[in-house]
């Protein structure tokens, strides 16, 4: 493994654990050359997950784009970057689970906005009007009576 920060090949484990619900196993490692620490991640390799963007376009599925997607609708917000990183994990279990090798870019932010919508509502709110295009006000406004309306019948349920 190549550090990178020297980029030579010499390093050690200094310490390993499963990841990702076990999907993936993380190791601490050490440069042997300029004796900084760095962190790398083994996944099984998953066949390949193709979106389906609105125009036909086909693009290989991106979890760091999810990422920065999500995280930039969380801007200023409370929740941590695990937290986001677990919902990306959650996103991407789901669509392997249910898709063939293609999905619709529809069909995924829908899911983040479900997601979103627990953990946190302004979040979800900023999403909600990029995903759904928000034109005007009175658009903002009526997701927020669809939010106020959901969060009513969760709590009439509990």
């Amino acid at each position: 493994m190549r550090c990178p920060y020297c980029k030579k090949g010499e390093s050690r484990v200094l310490d390993s654990r499963s990841a990702e619900d076990g999907s993936a196993i993380r190791r601490r490692r050490e440069c042997f050359i300029c004796n900084r620490r760095f962190t790398t991640y083994e996944r099984i390799e998953e066949i390949p997950l193709w979106v389906v963007k609105k125009d036909g376009r086909r693009e290989l599925f991106n979890r760091e784009k999810l990422l920065r997607g999500i995280m930039k609708a969380c801007e200023k917000r409370y929740a941590t970057l695990e937290t986001l990183s677990g919902l990306v994990d959650e996103i991407e279990r789901t669509l392997r689970e249910h898709s063939e090798n293609e999905v619709f870019s529809q069909t995924i932010g829908h899911l983040v906005m479900e997601h979103l919508r627990r953990v946190d509502k302004v979040a979800y709110i900023r999403f909600a009007s990029v995903y759904r295009e928000f034109n005007d006000v009175g658009e903002i406004l009526t997701c927020l009576e669809e939010l106020g309306a959901k969060q009513k019948n969760n709590e009439a349920i509990s």
